[in-house]
């Protein structure tokens, strides 16, 4: 027998947001205080997604670890106030930031991202594009790639641009190059 969520009777911190653990079926995010809960990701979205890690793996510079899945406290918000954490497709950490986590418990601080990767699903293009973009911006971290893998597949690739939060020169297909965070070139139609 599943368990059955309980909506929370309160807008949640971060800390009360990591005392309810892993959810069963889906994925949960936490969003202004408000426990939001989303399926699981079809078995394309995973690949592409775990495709893209391994091309990225390749390319890290020492030190610096590509994570998927994994929970983000954003930090918008003071510890006692309603807080945001989001799960990432992918994220680009330093090992340091990982055995912090090992070894104070919580989870990552958006102040360690290098890299969060959106893999677009159906029903959350508005929300990758739009809400998240303006969230990752808004926390500081330096570079937000969305990976679309719809026909054909397609990387847009931001980075701060101070006030104005996230810049782009436009998304991408086929062939994909960067210098910042790191230099990678990735093939984007063999992530499909």
């Amino acid at each position: 027998m599943a368990i059955q969520p309980v909506a929370p009777s309160h807008l949640l911190t971060v800390a009360e947001y990591l005392e309810i653990g892993e959810i069963e079926l889906g994925y949960s995010e936490l969003v202004e205080g408000r426990l939001l809960m989303s399926p699981s990701p079809v078995p394309a979205h995973n690949r592409a997604g775990f495709e893209l890690a391994v091309a990225l793996r390749g390319a890290l510079p020492r030190g610096m670890q590509v994570i998927p899945d994994i929970d983000v406290d954003l930090q918008l918000a003071p510890p006692d106030a309603p807080g945001t954490v989001r799960r990432p497709d992918l994220v680009i950490v330093s090992s340091e930031a990982l055995l912090r986590v090992e070894r104070e418990g919580g989870v990552l601080r958006a102040s360690e991202v290098v890299l969060v990767v959106e893999v677009v699903s159906p029903g959350s293009t508005r929300t990758d594009h739009v809400h998240k973009r303006d969230e990752y911006a808004d926390a500081g971290i330096p570079h937000y790639w969305i990976l679309d893998i719809s026909e054909p597949v397609s990387l847009l690739a931001c980075h701060l641009a101070g006030e104005f939060g996230y810049a782009d020169a436009g998304a991408v297909t086929g062939g994909f190059t960067v210098e910042e965070p790191f230099p990678v070139e990735i093939d984007l139609d063999a992530l499909r």
